[in-house]
């Protein structure tokens, strides 16, 4: 059965930051960080980055256990999260606020947007397996959730440059592991959260982003 799967990066006024988003959205992230199975897979990972991609998926029977392992531990962490994704479906019962309509649908320049959709596929999986654990671990919040606003993006702009600026032989080899097709004109993950990072901080905005399942 396939889905749909949405990466988003948008930047808003702190006023809506603080006021609309921050006790919704904040207390669910820290909820998925602070789970300890989460808190494993993360550790795994950093232990054991994966290799090239294209070894993942060996003939039948010619996989070591330990490798199946790692590899499904590393789809868990990085598929979205049953707490952040009740925002985007909007099944509290106290509260009709959802994604769509009350964040995404306030978004009117698409200069303040990064949208990454992918079927069958998690934009934030290609993403995290092509820059590896050590500049993953320099992206706030957890697995592609954050909230920040105007003064966070400032402070943390320096440890995102850090994990997002390549050579051009590291962007090469990022590139190559990077495994989503881009539409002509499509923005890649390895651009967009590093455009959103210095416009949102040069621009005095803050900025959310969540990893979600459309349908």
């Amino acid at each position: 059965m396939g889905f749909t799967s949405a990466w988003s990066i948008s930047a808003h006024h702190d006023a809506f930051i603080t006021d609309a988003l921050a006790p919704r959205l904040l207390p669910l992230i820290a909820a998925e960080r602070d789970d300890p199975l989460a808190r494993e897979r993360w550790d795994r990972w950093r232990r054991e980055p994966l290799p090239d991609f294209r070894t993942w998926w060996k003939p039948f029977g010619r996989s070591e256990r330990g490798e199946v392992d790692a590899l499904n531990s590393f789809h868990e962490l990085t598929a979205s999260g049953e707490r952040v994704q009740k925002m985007y479906d909007g099944l509290s019962p106290e509260d009709d606020f959802c994604l769509l309509t009350h964040v995404w649908d306030l978004v009117t320049d698409e200069r303040d947007v990064f949208l990454s959709v992918q079927s069958k596929e998690f934009a934030l999986r290609s993403f995290f397996h092509a820059i590896g654990p050590v500049r993953a671990a320099l992206i706030p919040g957890w697995c592609g959730n954050f909230l920040l606003t105007s003064a966070e993006v400032r402070r943390t702009l320096p440890a995102i440059e850090r994990a997002l600026d390549f050579t051009p032989e590291e962007r090469a080899a990022v590139e190559d592991q990077d495994w989503l097709d881009y539409r002509e004109g499509e923005e890649s993950v390895l651009d967009g959260p590093l455009r959103m990072w210095r416009q949102a901080a040069e621009g005095g905005r803050g900025l959310c982003g969540v990893a979600v399942v459309i349908y």
